[in-house]
């Protein structure tokens, strides 16, 4: 009987004493030289008695993590492998689960410049305050900047503007922000080539390094150097819509030593054309339909710029650089010739009247930054110290002739109506910054210091031209002036543990604004003092899980042209107003997230913006015109739920899907209502499907094809008429050893991405439907030479405060 009993229990201590032998892990993490994961890299266990033979083996993660697991008490030989870099060999022992924690790649030289990797690059990593998309050397890396943020991961594009959490996003390059209007930043970054790109940064809550002011960030971090030598380039493209655009361009790289020099320039010609069409409906005191106005308006627009970037990157020695750089945006030419046409209707749909408009607009603009960027590092620890100078000029001249003639049923005119104005703006930016960092017992504290000033003045002239000549009307021209202070400070600490991150920091900003209009007399002055935390959490359970917390609060200022009260004329009846009582805006942005296995990933997110600078259309029903005014909301809300899915299918077909449902609700005073309260709010989903796919064995031929969908959105009192969809896509081929790259990409190939918004509430029902030049199909040529192996230290620095610059446009 008690070998009956005994016999079972040896066998199951013997099989949990194998089970426990075998269950030993063996783990680590693969990096290179600069601290970045190396994927996809092959980890060999051999037999030390035999290093021929192999034992295990496994590939490293996107992050490069690897795990091979029931590896058993014993000696081995660990070697790992990835193209473009020395073999690593090592001998280790393993008794227990053992962490190899991490080990390092050294680059293989003599590959260099006679290998192009074409394997898989990790695509997606997170970090506790961002994540990062990685696109060197992948199918996006052949078109341009603006074409990588477009298809980040989380980004979306409505009505010209790139969002992140339904927000307009900062864009920054190399951690140096550039602020420009919707049209002139995707300008710029149609002039940055994609294989200059490393990655993408998508930065939700900002730490507190970054301005305070504005919403999430997007920051391009472009290639590093790697050796001495000469490269440049021949870049052209012609994109077809409507009507034809053309872009030349070339650049030029040269590295020694201590000395790096990078120049490019860029040449764009192009014509575009815009229609809009929007809808007014009036009411009568009872409520009832007094009139319905119908609008067209068709804008031509032949432009031509040429953009000039110059770096000049000096190693003063092995711890200490100088950059020099130079960035000059000039617009000589950028005139418009619109059309329209309002035909008013009595309430039984009757044409009761309607006129023409007929205006020529004329406007060039110079925009030039230099920079000055001096760092160093010093002490046992890796502390660093940098410094770094801004200078902005920026100039908009703009004239606009106008023609409006009205007309009975019949066609007989009944009046006409004509002026011209001169329009112009000059702005100074100077902006001063210090950054220190270091490390003290695995303790990262960052901390710096900030001042930026802006000196504008706008003004515009107006004249009456019914009589054949100008003569000078005081009553509708206008100077503003506007000058702005601001004096900030920050401190950052970060600390790592084995399975937790922690990062909080604190922000102080000091304002002190002054804004004066000549012609209303109104002086607008503010002055106040803001504290901004930022806090991050981040905690991994095992190699499959991670949870993360996030929470800033942050500031959104006016654009300074918004608050000049003055009145900028679309037609007699539809014009723009700025408010020089606007407040800045605080916001309070909470994010949750959890993670699987770095490719399933979701993130619950709220946040509240109080006083939420916004324009808002009024129609007044009684003497028919329809204002656009600068406002602050009362306040603006979002809860959604993000989930997003991102891994190969195969080693040739990487997918991404992402999809947030979303509740977006604001509320705001209804100035031609009552002065009632009014709420707009949404329940609705965005959709997107990104397919990355190689094309060929040899990694030449790559394509992409994303599809999006939306099926309604608010912003301020307007939301979607209609469900707004799209499909793009692009095709890369390479000739020549990576020398030649030829590309096609098609933009909203249905032509589905315009859609029509409407603002209706109380005594308010207007409607427009903006319809730009969407669908488009773009061929371009890029040719390499010299060194081309080489990476560059092309990169645009912008001062944060640039984005302020709102060129006014009276159409």
């Amino acid at each position: 009987m008690k070998n009956l009993y005994f016999t079972p229990l040896l066998c199951l201590i013997s099989l949990l004493s194998f089970t426990t032998h075998a269950q030993n892990s063996l783990k680590g993490v693969i990096i290179d030289e600069n601290q970045k994961a190396v994927p996809f890299a092959n980890v060999i266990l051999l037999q030390a008695s035999d290093s021929t033979t192999v034992y295990k083996g496994t590939v490293s993660e996107e992050d490069g993590s690897f795990l091979i697991e029931a590896v058993e008490d014993n000696e081995y030989v660990l070697e790992v492998r990835f193209v473009g870099y020395e073999n690593f060999v090592k001998k280790i022992e393993v008794n227990g689960n053992t962490n190899l924690r991490k080990l390092v790649l050294v680059e293989s030289a003599s590959n260099l410049d006679e290998v192009t990797l074409t394997a898989k690059r990790p695509t997606i990593s997170r970090s506790v305050d961002r994540i990062t998309f990685n696109v060197e050397n992948s199918v996006l890396s052949s078109g341009n900047s603006y074409e990588i943020l477009k298809r980040t991961p989380g980004v979306i594009v409505s009505q010209g503007q790139l969002l992140i959490k339904n927000r307009p996003a900062d864009v920054y390059i190399n951690d140096n922000k550039v602020y420009l209007t919707a049209q002139e930043l995707q300008q710029l970054l149609e002039g940055f080539s994609g294989e200059n790109v490393k990655s993408v940064e998508v930065i939700t809550n900002p730490p507190a390094r970054y301005n305070a002011e504005g919403g999430s960030i997007l920051n391009i971090i472009t290639s590093k150097n790697l050796s001495v030598g000469y490269k440049g380039s021949l870049n052209a493209s012609n994109t077809i819509a409507i009507k034809t655009k053309y872009s030349v361009g070339t650049s030029h790289y040269y590295k020694t030593d201590w000395l790096n020099a990078f120049a490019s320039y860029n040449y764009n010609t192009r014509t575009d054309v815009k229609t809009d069409l929007g809808n007014i409906t009036y009411f009568d005191p009872a409520g009832g339909i007094n009139s319905r106005w119908e609008d067209e308006f068709n804008k031509e627009t032949k432009r031509e710029s040429h953009s000039l970037s110059t770096i000049l990157d000096f190693t003063l020695s092995e711890k200490s650089k100088l950059s020099l750089s130079a960035n000059i945006l000039y617009t000589p030419k950028a005139n418009s010739d619109i059309d329209g046409r309002t035909d008013i209707f009595n309430p039984q749909m009757q044409l009761d009247s309607l006129y023409t408009t007929d205006s020529r607009l004329e406007n060039n603009q110079d925009n030039i930054l230099l920079n000055a960027d001096y760092s160093t590092s010093f002490g046992e620890n890796g502390s660093t110290f940098s410094a770094q100078a801004n200078y902005i000029k920026y100039k908009d001249d703009q004239t606009q002739d106008l023609l409006t003639q009205y007309f009975a049923p019949s066609g007989n005119i009944l009046s006409d109506n004509s002026f011209y104005t001169i329009a112009n703006q000059e702005t100074d930016i100077y902006t001063g910054q210090i950054d220190f960092t270091s490390s003290i017992a695995g303790l990262d504290s960052e901390y710096g210091a900030k001042y930026s000033g802006i000196d504008s003045q706008s003004g515009l002239d107006f004249f009456d031209t019914n009589t054949g000549n100008r003569n000078f009307v005081d009553a509708l021209s206008d100077e503003f002036d506007y000058n702005e202070n601001i004096l900030a400070g920050y401190v950052s600490l970060a600390k790592d543990w084995d399975t937790w991150s922690l990062k909080a920091g604190l922000r102080g900003e000091y304002t002190d604004i002054e804004g004066n209009s000549a012609s209303f007399g109104a002086v607008n002055t503010q002055e106040y003092f803001e504290l901004f935390p930022t806090f991050y959490l981040m905690h991994s359970v095992g190699d499959n899980h991670s949870f993360g917390l996030d929470y800033s609060r942050r500031i959104t200022r006016p654009r300074f042209q918004s608050l000049n009260p003055y009145r900028y004329f679309l037609n007699e009846n539809n014009f723009q107003v700025g408010n020089p009582n606007l407040k800045p805006g605080i916001s309070n942005k909470v994010l949750l997230n959890y993670t699987f296995k770095n490719k399933l990933s979701f993130d619950l997110y709220y946040d509240k913006i109080n006083d939420a600078p916004a324009i808002l259309p009024f129609q007044n029903n009684e003497n028919r015109t329809l204002r656009s005014v600068a406002d602050n909301l009362v306040y603006e809300q979002q809860f959604s739920l993000d989930i997003s899915y991102y891994d190969y299918v195969t080693d040739w077909y990487y997918l991404y899907i992402y999809s947030s449902i979303f509740k977006m609700k604001n509320e705001f005073i209804a100035l031609e209502s009552g002065d009632q309260k009014v709420n707009n709010e949404v329940t609705s989903v965005y959709l997107s499907v990104t397919n990355y796919l190689t094309l060929s064995k040899d990694g030449t031929f790559s394509g992409n094809l994303t599809a999006t969908y939306s099926p309604d959105f608010i912003a301020g009192s307007y939301d979607f008429d209609e469900p707004q969809y799209g499909v793009s896509l692009g095709l890369r081929k390479t000739f020549f050893n990576d020398r030649l790259s030829a590309t096609v990409n098609v933009e909203d190939l249905f032509n589905t991405y315009n859609i029509p918004l409407r603002s209706n509430y109380l005594n308010q029902d207007n409607s427009f439907f903006a319809m730009p030049e969407s669908r488009s199909i773009r061929f371009g040529l890029l040719y390499k030479f010299g060194n081309f192996k080489l990476r560059d230290n092309q990169r645009a620095l912008e001062a944060d405060e640039k984005d302020r610059l709102e060129a006014q446009q009276m159409m």
